[in-house]
C-alpha cells in the first residue's frame, strides 16, 4: 500500500483544491480532444496539399500509437513518483509538438510529429481518470467521468465545425496552431494549483517491461496498416512485423509474470470484470474511429460539401454523445451503478446507429445520415463512463493507477488496429471498385497513367483545382468532355462510398463482438468509501 507524504492524499485536499484541480483536469481534456477533432475534419485537406492518400489514417494512427504505448506507462510511472510532473510535462511536450505539426511541410514530418503529440496526450489522458478515481469514491465516480466524458465531446462538438472554419479560412495549418494558448494556461494552472502529492515508498520501474510492450504494439500496427494496401498480406514485411509482435508480446508476459513492480499486473487478466470491458472497450473503439475519422471524407470527398460544413454534419453525434454520457454518469452514481444493463443498452444503441451508416451513399438522405449518427453518438457516449469505473471498483487502490490507464490503453489499441484495418481496406476497395466501374469512354481519353493515379488517390474529390485541371484536359480532349468528367467524378464518389461502406461494416461485426462480450461481465456493488486497500 502507497502512503503519501502530507496531505495524506487527494481525498484530504480543500473544497477549493479540489474544484481547482478538476478545472485544470477538465481544461487537459479539452485541449488534447479538440484537437483531434479538429484534426479529423481538416484531414482531407491535409492529405491533398501533401499528397498523402494512401496515409489516410497514419495522421490519427501515429497519434493514438504514441498515446496507447504512453497511458499505461505513465499512470504505472504515476503510482511510483505522483502525478503532478508528468501531467505538466505531457502538456508541454503537446504544445511542442502542436507547433512543429503547424509547420510540417511534407507528410512524413506531419505523422513524426503527430506522434509526438501523442506521447504528450497520453500522459494527459492517463492522468485525467486516475486523479478523479483519487479525490472521489467508486459511487460518486459517475458523476465526474461522465462529467469529463462531457467535456471531451463538446470538444468534439467544436471542434469539426471549428476545424472546417478554419481550414477553409486559414490552412489547416493554422488548426494545430490553437492548441498554444490552450497549453500555456493549462500549464500556469496546473504549476500553481495542482497538488503535488508523491508516495513516499517507489517502486522500480519496469523498463523491461515497457520496451517489450512499446515494440509490440508498434510492430502490430504498422503491419495491420501495411497489410493489403502498401503490401500483401502474404508479404515478408506484413509476416515479419506479425512475427516481432508475437515474439515481443511472449517476452512481455513472461517479463510482466517475474517481475517485483510489473508495468501491467497480469493478476488483471484473472479479474472477469477487467477482461470483459477491456474486450468491450476494445472492440467499441472500432465504430467511434471509423464514424468520427471517416464520416468527414464521406461529406467532403462524396457529398462534395465544405471542411467547414463538413464540421457542421458532425455535430449530431458529439451532441448525442454529450447527452448519453451525462445520463449514463448521472445513472451510474444515482441509480444503484448498474453498468451492465446500461453498457448493454449503449452498445445496442450505437449498433444500430453503425448498421445505418452501412447503408449511405451517394443518394443517401441527409436525414438517414444524422440519425445514424445521432444513434452512434448516444450509445457511445452511454459505454463511455461505465468501464473505467467498473475496473476502478474491482481492485486495490494501491493498483489504481495501472488499472485505470488500462482502460484508454485499450481504446487507443482498438482504434490503431481498427484505423489500420479500415485504411488499408479503404485503399484497396477504394482502387478495385473505381477500376471495375470507370466507364470504357473515360479510359480511352485519360492516359493510363492518371487513371492509376486517380485509382491510388482520389484527391480530385477533395481539391477543386485537381478538378478544374482535369475538366479543363477532357474537355481539350474530346467534344464529350463535360459529360465525361461528370462520369468520371460520378465514378469516384461510388467508389469511395462503397470503400466507407465496407469500413463501416467491419466496425459493425467489431460492435456485435462487444454485444457478445457484454453478456459476460460481472456486476458488483460500488463502493460508497474509497476503502483502506
Amino acid at each position: 500500500m502507497n502512503t503519501y507524504s502530507t496531505p495524506q492524499s487527494f481525498r484530504t485536499l480543500p473544497r477549493r483544491q479540489i474544484v481547482l484541480t478538476m478545472i485544470g483536469v477538465l481544461l487537459a481534456m479539452f485541449m488534447s480532444s479538440l484537437d483531434q477533432t479538429i484534426v479529423d475534419t481538416a484531414i482531407p485537406r491535409i492529405v491533398t496539399d501533401l499528397s498523402g492518400f494512401k496515409h489516410y489514417t497514419w495522421i490519427i494512427t501515429a497519434y493514438i500509437i504514441a498515446s496507447a504505448i504512453t497511458v499505461p506507462i505513465v499512470g504505472k510511472l504515476t503510482d511510483i513518483y505522483g502525478r503532478k510532473r508528468f501531467y505538466i510535462g505531457g502538456i508541454i511536450i503537446f504544445t511542442i509538438a502542436s507547433v512543429l505539426s503547424g509547420l510540417s511541410r511534407t507528410m512524413p514530418e506531419l505523422i513524426i510529429f503527430r506522434g509526438i503529440q501523442g506521447i504528450g496526450a497520453g500522459a494527459m489522458m492517463a492522468n485525467a481518470f486516475i486523479v478523479i478515481s483519487d479525490i472521489f469514491p467508486p459511487a460518486e465516480r459517475g458523476k465526474y467521468q461522465g462529467l469529463v466524458s462531457s467535456v471531451f465531446a463538446l470538444s468534439a462538438i467544436i471542434g469539426p465545425t471549428l476545424g472546417g472554419f478554419i481550414t477553409d479560412k486559414l490552412s489547416w495549418h493554422w488548426i494545430f496552431y490553437i492548441n498554444v494558448p490552450l497549453g500555456i494556461i493549462n500549464i500556469i494552472l496546473f504549476g500553481f494549483f495542482f497538488p503535488d502529492i508523491r508516495p513516499k515508498e517507489k517502486g522500480k520501474i519496469d523498463y523491461a517491461g515497457m520496451a517489450a510492450m512499446s515494440l509490440g504494439v508498434m510492430a502490430l500496427l504498422i503491419a495491420l496498416s501495411w497489410a493489403g494496401g502498401q503490401y500483401p498480406w502474404i508479404s515478408f514485411p506484413v509476416l515479419g512485423l506479425l512475427g516481432v509482435f508475437l515474439l515481443m508480446l511472449t517476452a512481455f508476459l513472461y517479463i510482466e509474470s517475474r517481475s517485483d513492480n510489473p508495468l501491467i499486473p497480469l493478476e488483471l487478466l484473472r479479474n472477469r470484470i477487467i477482461s470483459v470491458s477491456w474486450t468491450v472497450v476494445f472492440f467499441t473503439a472500432f465504430g467511434m474511429f471509423a464514424a468520427i475519422t471517416f464520416m468527414p471524407l464521406f461529406f467532403q470527398g462524396v457529398l462534395g460539401v465544405s471542411a467547414t460544413a463538413s464540421g457542421g454534419f458532425i455535430t449530431p453525434m458529439m451532441l448525442g454523445q454529450v447527452t448519453g454520457s451525462f445520463i449514463s454518469g448521472q445513472l451510474l452514481s444515482r441509480a444503484g451503478g448498474h453498468y451492465r444493463v446500461q453498457g448493454m443498452a449503449g452498445l445496442l444503441i450505437m449498433s444500430i446507429g453503425v448498421f445505418l451508416l452501412t447503408r449511405i451513399s451517394p443518394d443517401t438522405s441527409y436525414g438517414h445520415i444524422i440519425l445514424s449518427m445521432v444513434l452512434t453518438g448516444f450509445g457511445l457516449g452511454i459505454t463511455f463512463p461505465l468501464y473505467t469505473i467498473a475496473v476502478q471498483n474491482s481492485v486495490p487502490y494501491r493498483m489504481l493507477g495501472v488499472t485505470t490507464s488500462t482502460v484508454p490503453f485499450m481504446r487507443s489499441i482498438g482504434a490503431s488496429v481498427g484505423l489500420a484495418i479500415f485504411g488499408s481496406t479503404m485503399i484497396s476497395r477504394f482502387e478495385a471498385s473505381f477500376t471495375a466501374n470507370l466507364p470504357q469512354s473515360v479510359k480511352d481519353v485519360l492516359p493510363a497513367e492518371q487513371v492509376q493515379a486517380l485509382a491510388r488517390d482520389p484527391q480530385s474529390l477533395v481539391s477543386t483545382a485537381t478538378q478544374a485541371e482535369i475538366k479543363d484536359f477532357l474537355i481539350q480532349a474530346s467534344s464529350q468532355g463535360e459529360q465525361l468528367f461528370e462520369q468520371l467524378l460520378q465514378t469516384l464518389k461510388t467508389a469511395l462510398s462503397s470503400a466507407l461502406q465496407q469500413i463501416f461494416i467491419i466496425a459493425l461485426i467489431a460492435l456485435v463482438v462487444a454485444v457478445v462480450a457484454q453478456f459476460f461481465i460481472k456486476e458488483i456493488p460500488l463502493r460508497k468509501e474509497h476503502g483502506n486497500d
